[in-house]
């Protein structure tokens, strides 16, 4: 006979946090890091997010669908305007809102700008406001960051956490789910993201290119992945092409004797494995699109819809 109890609690939660802040305050690392698995580039290029992911992060007592969005910016191209507009429909759509403050360094005017864009949507959806990097923060700033959200936010939590080191995550992820509706869960509970391996790949691939190539290339740069054969549970088999905005850029991914592609793909092979769980044979080839991130066609095809 089967039993009646029902699947979930029923003081179970589940629902959507964006997770908001200026670029380069590891949105994407503190997703990897509840995760306990990476499924979202990184690196200290600003903009290594472009396109919106889900982190689905499930316990007993709660689903958080964790929504990593682009950093805000002021766009120079179309790339960026998406970016932007990604970002705005999270905070939209999202049952609550974690807004990150890096207390290493002090605000800055797009942390300012970022507030006064999340003030019209508040008290209506719950906030929580981490200062993260407290293990290296200084007072002054810490300071500061409580007098912006004292100001801007009365009604928000704040927390005091660090990505790296793991401090008070805890209480971050208790205080998240207060945020959320009654709900059974939206995904099932093995589901981590709504991304595909080969997307995740695609991302590790510019992430690789991002921490090895120099300053004037990275934001000009799209990945895409051609051909993305499992052969079995243990290997598969990748070919994929980096784009590039300029015959010069083409020269610097691929390097003297082709030095630097060969870096590249070594680094985003070791992170595609460590995601994959197989062993990944990757085949990298670098291609010129004038001005792709102006382009709306090529935007397209490269999947920023």
């Amino acid at each position: 006979m089967e039993s009646s109890e029902p699947l979930v609690k029923p003081d179970y939660r589940a629902g959507f946090i964006a997770v908001i802040g200026k670029p380069n305050v590891c949105k994407s690392t503190l997703m990897n890091v509840l995760l306990q698995q990476k499924i979202a580039a990184v690196s200290p290029r600003p903009q290594t997010t472009r396109k919106q992911q889900l982190g689905i992060l499930t316990t007993d007592q709660a689903q958080i669908v964790f929504v990593d969005t682009p950093g805000f910016h002021t766009p120079r191209h179309k790339l960026g305007e998406r970016m932007v507009k990604a970002a705005l429909k999270a905070i939209e759509d999202a049952d609550g809102l974690l807004f990150l403050l890096d207390v290493s360094e002090p605000l800055s005017q797009e942390d300012l700008d970022l507030a006064e864009r999340l003030q019209p949507f508040q008290p209506a959806k719950p906030l929580v406001v981490a200062f993260n990097k407290i293990d290296i923060a200084k007072e002054e700033f810490v300071e500061a960051a409580k007098t912006l959200v004292n100001e801007r936010f009365p009604n928000a939590q704040v927390l005091q956490i660090s990505c790296l080191r793991g401090d008070n995550l805890d209480y971050l992820i208790a205080a998240l789910v207060d945020c959320l509706p009654l709900s059974e869960p939206l995904y099932p509970a093995d589901q981590i993201t709504d991304y595909y391996e080969r997307e995740i790949a695609a991302e590790l691939i510019r992430e690789a290119a991002l921490h090895i190539l120099r300053d004037e290339v990275p934001h000009g740069i799209a990945v895409r992945i051609d051909q993305y054969q499992e052969k079995d549970e243990n290997l598969a088999v990748i070919d994929a092409t980096i784009i590039v905005e300029k015959e010069t850029h083409k020269a610097i991914v691929i390097g003297a004797g082709g030095n630097m592609i060969k870096k590249i793909g070594i680094q985003a092979r070791q992170e595609i494995e460590a995601m994959s769980g197989r062993k990944i044979y990757l085949n990298l080839h670098v291609k010129v699109q004038k001005n792709w991130r102006k382009n709306e066609t090529m935007l397209k095809w490269l999947g920023y819809t």
